[in-house]
């Protein structure tokens, strides 16, 4: 039985570009017990930056777990089964959007470009973060053919 092609290494670059064109992927953070906790987040990615940014609600699982171990993991899928981008780093999470308009609120506006007015006071009424994710280590593989 035949093995066929190895999959290649990513560069930068194309693994940069593979961020770019997807929106959602799995965010892996630690448990209290060790053990990982998966959700499926939308995302948004800052090439120059190097920066994965998340919006979520105060009281999500993935929230605690970052406040307590800030080392987290986002998995996207590329275009087949068998490509993918990991990105790893130490997150940061926001304060808690709190007048419509604020610093969080309009960082929020910028990840999903909404009627300002009504986006930022809905943003306030769910209790909204950001999870900044700065990407200190990004790997992946696609397998040609």
């Amino acid at each position: 039985m035949s093995q066929g092609p190895a999959p290649r290494k990513l560069s930068d670059e194309a693994l940069s570009a593979l961020l770019g064109q997807q929106r959602f992927g799995t965010l892996a953070t630690i448990k209290r017990n060790g053990q990982p906790h998966l959700t499926t987040m939308l995302y948004r990615w800052d090439p120059d930056a190097r920066m994965l940014r998340f919006s979520t609600t105060a009281d999500r699982s993935e929230v605690g777990h970052l406040r307590r171990n800030p080392r987290a993991t986002l998995h996207v899928q590329g275009g087949d089964v068998w490509s993918f981008a990991v990105a790893e780093g130490q997150a940061e999470v926001s304060a808690v959007t709190e007048v419509p308009g604020d610093a969080v609120g309009r960082e929020l506006l910028a990840m999903l470009p909404e009627d300002a007015e009504a986006f930022l006071k809905q943003q306030v009424e769910e209790r909204r973060v950001v999870i900044r994710l700065p990407v200190e280590r990004l790997y992946g593989t696609a397998l040609d053919g």
